[in-house]
């Protein structure tokens, strides 16, 4: 059986599944929130990245660049810099 997706002859959707881990996901979102309150260049790029998008958007890409910062952290070695991430 074809497992495609459509309607009237086009396409509806490309049958992806969920990514991630949600649990991971919501920790990296509280630490994306806590991010924005307490440190300024994260915020700066959290309200610049608002002025163009939604704010929930604006967050998920503060966890996302959290997330990654973190993968260089524990892959180098090398102690955080907010600078390096958001600068």
């Amino acid at each position: 059986m074809d497992s495609r997706r459509e309607s009237n002859g086009k396409k509806k959707g490309e049958g992806n599944a969920k990514c991630g881990n949600k649990h991971l996901a919501w920790a990296f979102i509280e630490a994306a929130h806590f991010a924005v309150r307490y440190d300024a260049a994260i915020k700066r790029w959290y309200q610049k990245k608002c002025a163009s998008s939604l704010s929930v958007v604006a967050i998920k890409a503060v966890a996302h660049k959290l997330a990654r910062a973190c993968w260089h952290v524990m892959k180098d070695g090398r102690p955080f810099e907010a600078s390096r991430a958001f600068g």
